[in-house]
């Protein structure tokens, strides 16, 4: 089971796709922040998924979050996936998993690939709503703004 509501979010620094940094903490002295891991860039569902939380951002903003997708892709994937899919939100690398599995996201579809979950964090840093679905991309958008515009 990944890291439950009202559970501390697991602070985190990785690279993004412009090649600086993220770090977690740092994020949330301006606001709450929507943190979802994802399998693939340029897979169909991974793309269905981003492409609905660039379609609500400005949504995302307007409460005053962060959006940032994390998965085990690189930087520079990243940045292909963002500019092909005009994706204005932080992309971070978690090469080999690590803060997946500290936020322990567990492999989806029978083991074989990587975890589809969100995670609403509010700005001090505690979990306010974990959605794990690995097929109902758009869901993780709804589900996150829902609990966003409740915080």
């Amino acid at each position: 089971m990944a890291i439950a509501v009202g559970e501390r979010a697991p602070d985190f620094t990785l690279p993004k796709q412009d090649g600086t940094q993220v770090r977690l903490s740092e994020l949330l002295t301006r606001g709450p922040a929507i943190v979802y891991f994802y399998p693939k860039d340029e897979t169909p569902i991974c793309t269905a998924e981003a492409c609905s939380f660039r379609d609500a951002y400005e949504d995302f903003k307007a409460a005053g979050a962060e959006v940032v997708g994390i998965s085990n892709d690189s930087a520079e994937d990243h940045a292909s996936f963002a500019t092909n899919h005009r994706l204005p939100f932080i992309l971070a690398s978690d090469k080999g998993g690590v803060v997946a599995n500290q936020y322990n996201v567990k492999k989806g579809l029978f083991g074989l690939m990587a975890g589809r979950v969100t995670f609403v964090v509010d700005r001090q840093g505690i979990v306010r709503h974990a959605f794990s679905s690995q097929l109902s991309s758009s869901r993780h958008v709804e589900e996150a703004l829902k609990v966003l515009k409740s915080l």
